[in-house]
């Protein structure tokens, strides 16, 4: 084997093993991509049963209903689509009807969005950028709609071991 040809294996044998290894990268993101669609475009695009995905918009007002075992139901809406879903777990403490919601799971057959995952607005000036976006091309909400003055910022307070009081265990809180 000449000088060349060897070179030319080991040129092929890594390129080779390159694009294994990107093709399983690859492979391995695939699984964790979810899409984000609002209640219209569900309603619009019969999306399919078990296809993973976030939906976000409002929760609709009188729609929360708390059974046993901590499971929940409410509907979301972007106000021209609403979506009913189901989610069994807590609920994060600035959940509540007529805020914006984000949750993440799987439509089942009966068109009842199955929730693993349900995040709630973390303050009175946030909405989640896909939501809004929606809700503005709809042309149903638009910039400062609903925003209330900044609060003036309070000095964080400290906890014993020093650290600001957010970071500490909920008990210091």
């Amino acid at each position: 084997m000449t000088r060349k040809s060897r070179r030319l294996v080991v040129i092929a044998a890594c390129g080779a093993v390159l694009a294994l290894a990107l093709g399983l990268i690859l492979s391995a993101m695939s699984g964790s991509i979810v899409f984000f669609r609002s209640p219209s475009e569900v309603a619009a695009q019969a999306v399919q049963p078990g296809v993973r995905f976030r939906i976000g918009g409002l929760v609709k007002d009188g729609s929360l209903q708390r059974g046993a075992d901590q499971r929940v139901a409410f509907a979301v809406t972007d106000t021209a689509a609403t979506v009913e879903v189901a989610y069994q777990g807590l609920l994060p403490d600035l959940f509540r009807e007529g805020q914006g919601v984000v949750a993440e799971g799987t439509l089942d057959p009966t068109g009842v969005f199955r929730a693993d995952t349900v995040l709630a607005k973390h303050d009175e000036r946030y909405m989640p950028r896909e939501v809004a976006d929606a809700l503005k091309a709809q042309g149903r909400w638009q910039e400062g709609e609903g925003k209330s003055p900044p609060a003036q910022a309070a000095a964080p307070r400290e906890s014993a071991a020093g650290m600001p009081a957010t970071l500490g265990p909920r008990s210091e809180r």
